[in-house]
């Protein structure tokens, strides 16, 4: 008995300590980021000046950040915020889940304020209010928020990057779909259509694998969250094919989003520890990204600046990445490092590497969305398909001069309502249903000479394994994409 009551006078204390006048106190200050307000705001102004130019043309929704220590996850979280910076925001709905003090529900924090080594961050306790009202399952749980880094981590980039906007701290404490539901429900019903506010969905990737594996890892993941789908992400996390700490704020927040019509996602950053700390031996991913929608409405089709990406002399520089990683990895077992400064080919662009040997297919292996600069992805995409694709035996030193190399960089994905919106020749396609998905190139229809119907039912019955004529179901997920496409045998090496 005296056990259990000094156990109650322990926490009291531990949550008095951390809440006295209503302002939470930085409880990771000095630990996972400086407690100095003139380091920290270095440290800060260091890590997004290094991110360069960022450039989401609309209206962002929402970021994706990570919620590691500063000297691991704070490179990649400044992305986000960089995008975020100097617009006009009032709240920053931040939405995380429990670490440490695990509870049934959802937790609004609807006090005061969070104290931040660069000065206090008010709540905005109307907001907040509203929130828990639209629900029994969302309330207020004080322990929910004692040293959680999935909330307290954003905070200083917050005050540093928008520093009169207020804040409400959002946490999960158990991992039901329903819950990310409801707090979509409430988020559409207390900010839906109304401008100045964003949220920030905490998360870590893949945890403590070696670094190649977690890289092929968190690319699995990324892809997972590009197709903007919450349910679908839940899912695929629930069956263990992604890895995500996060997985309640981002699902809520891909809710939110497709509730309140924001329908394109940028991946603005993805890294992991073994690229921002250096020791690669068991690594945490962390990707930024940008939720958003155009200001010029729903996109139904590609820009012809989409479509046409890159200037000779960057198309030969690529070709020549591919053919270096695949010409050091085949011979040496060695990945070479490039950098590369061409603003262009460091874009977040999908790309797809195909191989040739005497005119026939040797190896493709591509990502669809952008998961970093595209040079690295060509050059990753270079190597898997000379060693990972499974149709055909790793590529040998003798082959390096037998094979040619055609590459194709993908603008960004844009779901479509109906096959209608789909032209052929000249759009990719993905269609998904369920856990199926297959993807067809804008050249397979060139090369086919297929019409529409037919390259639609090859891809969904061949392809994606689902019913041919899935594309005329409205359940259906389509999403097009152009390409463009050059290589070796066309004299750009």
């Amino acid at each position: 008995m005296h056990r259990i009551t000094l156990v109650l006078v322990l926490v009291v204390i531990l949550i008095s300590s951390s809440y006295a006048g209503d302002v939470k106190k930085a409880d990771l200050a000095g630990s996972w980021y400086p407690s100095s307000k003139t380091i920290l705001e270095s440290s800060l102004k260091n890590y997004i000046e290094r991110t360069g130019r960022i450039s989401v043309d609309g209206d962002i929704f929402a970021v994706i950040i990570p919620h590691a220590g500063y000297q691991f996850s704070g490179p990649v979280a400044a992305y986000a915020f960089k995008a975020v910076a100097g617009r006009d925001i009032k709240t920053v709905v931040v939405i995380g889940f429990s670490h440490r003090n695990f509870f049934d529900g959802v937790s609004v924090y609807d006090r005061d304020s969070f104290a931040t080594p660069l000065g206090d961050l008010p709540v905005d306790t109307l907001l907040a209010q509203d929130m828990i009202s639209k629900s029994k399952r969302v309330s207020f749980y004080p322990q929910a928020f004692l040293g959680e880094n999935s909330i307290e981590m954003a905070l200083p980039f917050i005050k540093m990057v928008l520093p009169g906007a207020k804040i409400v701290p959002v946490v999960f404490g158990t991992s039901d779909f329903n819950d990310a539901s409801i707090l979509a429900d409430a988020l559409t019903a207390s900010i839906g259509g109304k401008d100045g506010y964003l949220v920030v969905a905490s998360t870590d990737l893949s945890h403590y694998h070696p670094y190649d594996e977690a890289v092929k890892i968190d690319k699995r993941t990324i892809s997972v969250i590009s197709r903007m789908n919450g349910r679908d992400l839940y899912d695929e996390a629930e069956a263990e094919r992604c890895e995500l700490c996060g997985v309640m704020p981002v699902t809520a927040t891909l809710l939110a989003a497709e509730k309140m019509g924001y329908d394109k996602i940028k991946i603005l950053d993805s890294e992991n520890s073994g690229d921002t700390f250096g020791d690669k031996s068991r690594v945490v991913g962390y990707v930024s990204a940008a939720i958003y929608r155009d200001n010029k409405g729903p996109v139904t089709g590609i820009s012809q600046k989409e479509a046409d990406m890159l200037s000779e002399l960057q198309k030969k520089r690529l070709l020549e990445i591919a053919r270096e990683s695949i010409v050091s990895f085949v011979k040496d077992g060695k990945r070479k490092a490039f950098l590369e400064s061409d603003p262009a080919l460091k874009g977040n662009l999908g790309a797809f590497v195909t191989l040739h040997e005497d005119g026939e297919l040797r190896g493709c292996i591509g990502s669809m969305v952008g998961q970093g600069p595209l040079y690295k992805t060509v050059a990753d995409m270079a190597i898997e398909a000379a060693t990972g694709d499974p149709r055909f035996k790793r590529l040998s030193a003798s082959e390096l001069d037998k094979i040619d190399i055609e590459i194709s960089v993908l603008s960004p994905l844009v779901r479509v309502k109906s096959y209608e919106d789909i032209k052929i020749p000249g759009h990719g396609v993905i269609v998904k249903k369920g856990f199926s998905s297959g993807v067809y190139l804008p050249q397979v229809a060139t090369e086919t000479g297929w019409n529409k119907e037919e390259f639609l039912t090859s891809l969904c019955g061949s392809k994606a394994g689902i019913k041919p004529d899935a594309w005329k179901d409205p359940a259906t997920e389509m999403y097009i994409f152009t390409a463009e496409i050059f290589g070796e045998k066309d004299g750009a090496h």
